[in-house]
């Protein structure tokens, strides 16, 4: 049976790649970590893999804004490697600072196969603090790959520059598009209406957003935080089942990986 390859990267201030190689791992798939040096130094080779991952954490300490400078990196270095890994048709995650790094650096939302201007952002929160909570998420109707099948979440969040922001028009083309991944919700399952359950003020309540393909996915809550029952803040006074329902979005990528590459 083919052996999907994973890469999570790691370094530069990152601090959740072991989650998501563990993630991963669970979900079935062969996982390398790599320092983003080691891909532009050819010591590790991105063609070599099936999907690359871009964990949260905070990266060079979010100097000048979050996830700016790792975006620079990757851009000026690697922008080759990154297009043929997208013409090969694989798959990459940012999660948290992960996303925010892909929407400075392009990546996100992908819309008319421009991959390298940035036109949507990740602000800081409008609570003026870093939010640190579990939240309720909605799965709205895409083509992302990641969330096939998954209706609702309830995952963590930890940011101070969540706030998703694009101007009208753009914003106009990611719900025409259904490129709208995520939406922070209320414990009920609607679209949340303000603070705390949209904890940063984030623009129609979008907490994740996909390029038109779908296979290019972007989320600030973390799903690799909740892949076990006992990650699950109430395991101790709930019924809850072994798994925890971030760990499906890993395993829809490698399921997808085995059925299409």
């Amino acid at each position: 049976m083919r052996k999907v390859k994973v890469l999570v990267l790691y370094g530069h201030g990152i601090n959740c790649d072991n989650e998501t190689k563990k993630a991963f791992e669970l979900a079935g798939a062969c996982v390398e970590k790599a320092h983003t040096n080691e891909l532009i130094e050819g010591s590790k080779k991105l063609d070599s893999y099936d999907i690359l991952a871009f964990p949260g954490g905070f990266s060079f300490g979010d100097d000048i804004a979050a996830g700016k400078i790792h975006a620079v990196k990757f851009k000026y270095k690697l922008k080759k490697n990154l297009l043929k890994f997208i013409s090969d048709k694989k798959l990459i995650i940012g999660i948290c600072n992960g996303f925010q790094i892909m929407v400075k650096l392009g990546f996100l939302p992908g819309i008319n196969d421009d991959y390298w201007t940035q036109k949507v952002t990740l602000a800081f929160n409008d609570s003026g603090k870093f939010e640190d909570r579990w939240i309720n998420l909605k799965v709205e109707k895409s083509p992302c790959v990641f969330t096939k099948g998954i209706k609702n979440l309830y995952l963590p969040i930890r940011h101070g520059e969540g706030k998703f922001y694009a101007e009208p028009k753009t914003l106009a083309k990611l719900k025409k598009e259904n490129l709208i991944v995520l939406r922070y919700a209320n414990p009920n399952g609607e679209k949340a209406s303000k603070y705390p359950h949209n904890p940063n003020g984030s623009l129609d309540n979008i907490a994740g957003i996909c390029d038109p393909s779908g296979r290019i996915f972007g989320l600030m809550p973390h799903p690799e935080a909740y892949i076990y029952r006992e990650n699950h803040p109430k395991h101790t006074r709930e019924t809850l089942p072994e798994k925890g329902v971030g760990l499906a979005i890993f395993e829809n990528a490698v399921k997808y990986v085995k059925e299409n590459l």
